[in-house]
């Protein structure tokens, strides 16, 4: 897989979670009415991050908004705190993601500065999706906490209801579980994890490849006839020698010179 065909396809995986993520925050249905024990019921009640529905079977919905912030649990207010970070990370790290793509110039950019940018990319999704996975999974914790202690209430109401307490209403109570949200935001968390990966490995194929070249230092030396000051020089000396020495003893020796 090419480099430039891992960074759009992670760009594109994250951008899906992003959008995930924030459909995930928006929806209502993440906690729902158990109807195991009574499929039939002329009122659905779900609840979600921001406001609690109540759908009757003639087919209206009303919803009604949070109106308090103090009185909503602590665990409540960090998923929502969660999610809210996580969109917040997916956002940013979407428009790094823009100008980082190697398929899109921007003025004079160097590689480096592109690989630079695509790892700050990935690194930001890959918080983001973790922030969607963390507040969906401590929500889940929630409800199945309170699905069992509800569950637990409705068995035990009716050994106490014989003794004059309020054991027999408590089998009318409700149990909540899984809405269709909270899987919206586990499956959002792990594409922006995934896409952030992508981006982050990416990120090695973008950098420049390092030359590390020694310098080599060159010494001039005497034995080595390549690098003396000039060949004309040494053959007009020899050539001078041997005229001298055919001069003095008046015959005349050959030199290597004679055949060329």
């Amino acid at each position: 897989m090419s480099v430039t065909m891992c960074q759009t396809l992670g760009f594109i995986v994250s951008a899906l979670g992003f959008a995930g993520i924030i459909a995930a925050t928006s929806l209502d249905p993440w906690s729902t009415q158990d109807l195991y024990d009574n499929p039939v019921t002329a009122v659905f009640q779900y609840q979600g991050l921001w406001r609690s529905c109540v759908q009757e079977s003639s087919g209206f919905t009303e919803c009604r908004p949070y109106y308090t912030i103090l009185g909503l649990p602590a665990m409540f207010q960090a998923v929502r705190a969660l999610m809210i970070v996580g969109i917040v990370l997916g956002g940013i790290g979407l428009l790094v993601a823009i100008i980082s793509l190697k398929c899109l110039r921007i003025g004079n950019m160097e590689d480096s500065a592109k690989a630079n940018i695509t790892l700050t990319s990935g690194i930001m999704f890959i918080l983001a999706g973790l922030c969607s996975i963390i507040g969906v999974s401590v929500f889940a914790n929630m409800l199945v906490t309170n699905f069992w202690m509800t569950t637990a209430n409705m068995y035990t109401g009716g050994a106490i209801s014989g003794m004059g307490g309020m054991g027999g209403l408590q089998t009318l109570q409700t149990r909540y579980t899984f809405g269709a949200a909270l899987f919206v935001g586990w499956v959002a968390g792990g594409l922006t994890v995934i896409g952030g990966v992508m981006m982050c490995i990416a990120c090695r194929g973008l950098m420049p490849e390092e030359s590390n070249y020694k310098a080599v230092s060159y010494h001039v030396s005497g034995k080595t006839p390549a690098y003396k000051t000039s060949a004309y020089e040494e053959k007009s000396k020899k050539s001078i020698y041997n005229e001298s020495k055919r001069s003095e003893d008046g015959k005349s020796y050959p030199s290597k010179y004679d055949y060329v």
